[in-house]
């Protein structure tokens, strides 16, 4: 004979029949009976793991029964909320919290709420264990097979309503741990409150809180599979906490959104693309307090500056939520949350808007290769290397001291795949920069024999971190139109911008480093012995075809010891100087797509220090040299984005084609950059400070040609030599072909010359 636990617990004796959750599908209709104490205990103690066939409404033969884990309530009743009326009273059967009762006249179940008595005040809630699973069964299935285009849709915390009670349902993935509770500010932080259902089919936890509502931080508190316990930020959370804080935010998904035609188009390949990269916490700070400027306040101030500078894009460094300043977002920690150092999530969305209303694209610097070890975070989340490899010759980075994300894993793949498509569709950012693509596809990335594994083939390429790439790549496609990925790739990789078809990666682009160290190598050189070394100038044309490329002058090159680019140039200020500009002309004429720094723009003096401000003291007081190359950098934006000839061609060999190719002696180059309509421009360059006069070379186009851009103008600081604004052809003979022209090359200098129409 089997008995209640409220009468069993009382030392009475009635018939019962626990069936589970009233709403669960697999209600066991079999005779059973309850565990007692002992399992009082384990779930007071936060160890039972199935909570929902212990509390909530259960059928017994004595009728419905009730059970409640309420620590520090003092009475409890039940209330039909039809009627306001209290139907039956739950008997405090453990002092810890535990209260149970019969409702003898009822046999079918129904919706109840909880009249309970805390501190001499009555709260009126909606039980959390009376709602049935929360996860549809397909969606279950997709996660698990790591197929879920969005798992962030389902995964983390979403305000709901159900069964007309409002309240968030949470679902975290931790299949191996013991329990997992939800605590937060609507629980007093005590993981006895509200412990989840555990999906087996999944390894999801979930449950509905009735009353957990945006703007309330919670976080997960973990048993993992030692019985340890773990207090863990939800890795889909949309906000968290201002660090040191790490607490997720309860808030709702930002409305969709897709890429406008205008925006498609200036991603294109053969569209203009001038990247101007930010790291919005040390851009420009406030005066008094040297404390960061908010989003709202870098939409007023960064996003007007950035267009008038000309540029078309506006890439920041990662502004996911990371527990370091000093990693500049390169070790996130909240993959899905925006960072609180400068706003709010819609004072982000805020800053996004003004750059696209003010016809900017903007680029997300993107990090799925490697995440921080802090506790908080994903590092052996349910007490396993669930993100993580186990083994440390696959799962952890010794040059940054994070741990790497198993690709192989089909949840974690997910996880970040679904990441990719959420910045783009909820926050219409127009493409992603893959930070460090080298480090995630080769095993032996900066490791020496014996510290790495070889694939199950033998090699050194870490195959499914490749997979991961290529899957991703593949799904923006066809998901977010228009939109782009930029690799980080710093090795002779075949294909990172090619078509996975094509044994490639699918990126839209590629950084070209080699060109980037290549011409600063040059560029460093006195120019006495630049003719020696001409070939670092003219390499990268050799490979040009093989990529998608961006020439980037990037973060990277501006700390760490290696000097500002401005200090790399040789010589004296003048020198220095012009340099620079040269070095800037021949850059934005050379075929690539642009990406500048945030302070070489008016060629900031010193290295990039992200605990403050850019040095804009420079540009202060009269006219100087800072404020000739800032000038020079606009004009060379809208002097390149004016003239199809400089990018509409920049991957398609008709668009370049070298006039002067071997004058190491004089170190001079000259080259064509072309349109598909013929057009041509004229580029030359002369990276000594010699002037030459009376330079002959020969053309394909003759006629007269005008001086658009010369980086020696007067208008920059420099010297103000050139060609009286413009030349005409001579029909002499030169460099093998019918027609030359004589220029003024002026010193240090790089000038761009259009034909005029006839």
């Amino acid at each position: 004979m089997n008995i209640s636990w409220a009468e069993r617990l009382a030392g009475k004796q009635c018939y019962c029949r626990p069936l589970g959750s009233m709403n669960d599908k697999k209600q066991d209709e079999t005779m059973s009976v309850h565990p007692e104490k002992d399992v009082i205990n384990a779930l007071i103690a936060g160890h039972f793991a199935d909570p929902f066939s212990l509390l909530g409404m259960h059928k017994t033969e004595a009728g419905l029964e009730v059970r409640a884990l309420l620590p520090n309530a003092t009475e409890v009743w039940i209330i039909d909320p039809k009627t306001g009326g209290k139907v039956g009273k739950l008997e405090c059967i453990d002092s810890r919290g535990f209260f149970c009762g019969v409702i003898a006249r009822r046999k079918n179940p129904f919706r109840y709420q909880l009249a309970v008595m805390w501190h001499g005040h009555e709260n009126l809630i909606d039980d959390p264990y009376r709602f049935g699973p929360l996860i549809q069964e397909m969606d279950s299935w997709l996660l698990s097979e790591g197929t879920h285009l969005r798992p962030y849709e389902t995964l983390g915390a979403h305000a709901d309503t159900m069964d007309g009670v409002t309240g968030t349902r949470f679902s975290v993935w931790a299949p191996n741990a013991r329990r997992v509770s939800v605590v937060g500010q609507f629980n007093y932080w005590d993981g006895r409150r509200h412990p989840m259902r555990l999906r087996r089919e999944s390894g999801i936890w979930e449950l509905f809180i009735p009353g957990a509502h945006p703007g309330q931080l919670y976080k997960f508190e973990l048993i993992d599979t030692e019985g340890h316990l773990r207090l863990k930020a939800d890795p889909y959370a949309f906000e968290s906490q201002m660090r040191p804080e790490t607490a997720s935010l309860i808030c709702g998904l930002p409305d969709k959104t897709t890429l406008s035609p205008a925006r498609q188009r200036a991603n294109g390949f053969d569209q203009p693309i001038s990247i101007y990269e930010v790291h919005l916490g040390s851009w420009r700070r406030h005066t008094d307090n040297n404390f960061w400027l908010s989003y709202r306040e870098l939409a007023d101030q960064l996003v007007p500056y950035v267009k008038e500078m000309g540029f078309t894009h506006l890439e920041l460094l990662p502004i996911n939520e990371h527990p370091f300043d000093g990693s500049w977002g390169y070790q996130p920690q909240g993959l899905y949350a925006p960072t609180r150092r400068f706003g709010t999530r819609e004072d982000f969305r805020y800053f996004i808007n003004a750059a696209h209303a003010a016809g900017l694209n903007v680029l997300l610097d993107w990090v799925p290769g490697h995440f921080p070890t802090d506790d908080a975070g994903l590092a052996k989340f349910d007490g396993t290397s669930l993100y993580e490899h186990g083994d440390p010759r696959e799962g952890y980075h010794q040059d940054w001291n994070t741990l790497i994300y198993n690709y192989g894993r089909r949840e974690v793949s997910n996880y970040l795949v679904g990441n990719a498509l959420y910045w783009i569709e909820r926050f219409g950012i127009d493409g992603l920069r893959v930070d460090a693509v080298a480090s995630m596809i080769y095993r032996d990335y900066s490791r020496q024999p014996g510290e790495w594994i070889p694939n199950d083939k033998g090699g050194r390429e870490n195959l499914e971190a490749i997979e991961f790439l290529r899957n991703t790549n593949r799904i923006i496609g066809e998901q977010t139109p228009g939109a782009v990925t930029m690799a980080e790739e710093s090795t002779d990789f075949s294909g990172v911008s090619r078509p996975s078809t094509m044994g490639g990666l699918g990126f839209w682009f590629k950084w070209n480093l080699g060109w980037m160290h290549d011409t600063l190598d040059y560029m460093k050189l006195d120019p006495v012995h630049r003719q020696f070394h001409h070939d670092k100038m003219t390499f990268g044309m050799l490979y040009n075809s093989t990529e998608n490329f961006v020439l980037p002058l990037s973060h990277d090159e501006v700390v760490h010891g290696k000097k500002s680019i401005l200090d790399r140039m040789p010589g004296d200020a003048w020198q220095k100087f012009a340099n620079l500009r040269a070095y800037y002309g021949w850059m934005w004429a050379f075929p690539g797509k642009k990406l500048l720094f945030m302070g070489n723009e008016f060629a900031q003096g010193r290295e990039w220090n992200h605990d403050s401000s850019l040095d804009w003291h420079l540009l202060e007081g009269g006219d100087n040299w800072h404020h000739g190359v800032k000038r020079l950098v606009r004009d060379l934006n809208h002097t390149y984005r004016h003239h199809a000839a400089m990018h509409e061609l920049d991957f398609d060999s008709y668009g370049f084609e070298w006039l002067v190719v071997e004058d190491n002696v004089n170190s001079v180059f000259i080259f064509v950059r072309r349109d598909s309509k013929g057009n041509e421009i004229i580029v030359a360059s002369n990276f000594t400070p010699v002037p030459r006069y009376n330079y002959r070379f020969g053309i394909n186009q003759p006629g007269r040609w005008r001086e658009e851009l010369n980086t020696d103008s007067m208008h920059y600081h420099g010297s103000n030599a050139g060609n009286s604004g413009g030349v005409h052809s001579d029909e002499i003979p030169s460099h093998g072909r019918d027609h030359s022209l004589s220029l003024t090359l002026p010193p240090l200098s790089t000038i761009w010359l259009v034909r005029e129409a006839e």
